[in-house]
């Protein structure tokens, strides 16, 4: 089979598509919120919002083209797959394609609704008339564009994202250019440690999470576009994943002063949707308050495509009896019903899970680029990822509110990152075993 190169057109489409697949509802609604609440700390946690929500993302990227799209291949093919289908279930219908849904009608719709309040009962269960409504019609659009993955480049990198790159750097220009009120003091966690929160932060992203998965579809579709030979595919989703990430370094940086010089548009807040929404209707009146609508809802659409494309490919892989388009079928309703249980309600379920689930991630992908420094690299990938995996779970009860005093000795445990060290040890032992010599047979 001839191996085909990309144009520099196709390379930046990938690029923007990249960068579509990333931004979507975290990626608009926590940096607001971390810059408001980090006020004169803001530089600090800024870095440490993109060290997770950009650097992480991009070297994960470039990890699974490493291991050309076989980053768990040192696993224990059950410990792979047990690993590899929690993170589909996290990115895809349990958290970030229904809070994609969520955030677009919180953003996208619920502003223009007169009355959003009417509720109707179904199964013992309240549910929101407007909210229902909305959920079924973006996740049935999110469905129909998945059924064609073949197509995802032209219709999301070529098409949807150009638009929505000219609305964010007119909100960007904005936020620069017209003056806002005066940077406020820290608050909370902010005071003490800016910089770790500010990583914690970026943790809701869970971009690193669909780094591993969306590089495999990038892969995917580098090879439908005739691209064969594995050091090209390397190349362009490299440089794929520079454009993804200039792109949200851009976006955050942008939202983070937005929020951090938002003044009283943030007073009361519970999360930073409520802050852009207000900035934008006071300065840009009903008219930007369409363009951010139309922002957010090509945003987490493009975003829930990219996540149910991949979530519906994973799973027909492993059950290869039931099509891929059923798969999309079940993914789409799946996020749906999800997608209305509450925004508030989600975000507070799925960050204990991201706190279990993320160290052994960035382990992962650690491990991946020192594949080759290990005698035992198969051995060296199971330690380190075990030792992630058992502290992480710490965090993560820790973050759910159990009482875990009785590990309040380790370092870093208190600011919810109490992997780190033992991981980082885990590496250095591992880095120093040799491989065990054949025993001489004693005759």
């Amino acid at each position: 089979m001839q191996n085909k190169q990309m144009s520099m057109a196709d390379t930046l489409g990938l690029g923007f598509m990249t960068f579509a697949f990333f931004l979507g509802a975290g990626n608009l609604i926590f940096p607001p919120l971390a810059g408001f609440l980090s006020g004169e700390n803001m530089t600090l946690a800024m870095i440490g919002f993109l060290i997770t929500a950009v650097t992480l993302p991009l070297i994960t990227l470039i990890a699974v083209a490493k291991a050309n799209g076989k980053i768990m291949g040192l696993l224990p093919p059950v410990a792979a797959t047990i690993f590899a289908i929690a993170i589909y279930l996290v990115i895809g219908p349990a958290f970030a394609a229904p809070r994609a849904g969520l955030v677009a009608y919180e953003m996208g719709l619920k502003p223009f609704l007169a009355d959003s309040s009417a509720t109707f009962m179904l199964a013992g269960i309240a549910l929101n008339v407007s909210q229902l409504i909305y959920s079924v019609i973006f996740f049935g659009m999110a469905m129909l564009l998945s059924l064609y993955p073949g197509k995802l480049l032209d219709s999301v990198g070529k098409i949807l994202t150009p638009i929505m790159i000219i609305l964010l750097v007119g909100l960007a220009i904005s936020v620069i250019m017209l003056p806002g009120f005066d940077v406020g003091p820290a608050m909370g966690d902010y005071q003490t440690h800016p910089l770790t929160k500010g990583i914690l932060e970026g943790y809701n992203t869970m971009d690193t999470l669909a780094s591993l998965i969306f590089g495999m579809l990038i892969i995917d579709i580098l090879r439908r576009k005739g691209v064969s030979d594995s050091k090209d595919q390397t190349k362009y989703l490299i440089r794929a994943a520079l454009i993804a990430a200039a792109g949200l370094a851009f976006v955050y940086i942008s939202l983070f002063y937005l929020g951090a010089s938002a003044g009283e548009f943030a007073i009361g807040a519970d999360n930073g949707g409520t802050i852009l929404t207000k900035y934008v209707n006071h300065e840009f009146g009903s008219l930007g308050q369409v363009l951010l609508a139309a922002v957010v809802t090509l945003a987490c659409l493009t975003t829930v495509i990219g996540l149910v494309t991949a979530c519906a490919e994973f799973f027909n892989s492993i059950l290869p009896r039931i099509s891929y388009k059923t798969f999309v079928v079940i993914m789409a309703l799946a996020s749906a019903i999800v997608a209305n249980v509450g925004l508030s309600q989600l975000i507070s379920i799925s960050v204990p899970v991201l706190y279990t689930i993320y160290p052994v991630a960035i382990a992962l992908v650690a491990v991946t680029f020192l594949t080759d420094k290990f005698a035992m690299p198969a051995l060296s990938h199971r330690i380190v990822l075990s030792v992630a995996l058992v502290f992480g779970i710490i965090d993560g009860l820790k973050a759910a509110g159990f009482n875990m005093s009785f590990i309040d000795f380790m370092p870093m445990h208190n600011e919810g990152m109490a992997w780190l060290l033992p991981t980082g040890l885990a590496i250095m032992v591992c880095l120093f075993i040799k491989k065990s010599k054949a025993e001489p047979i004693l005759g």
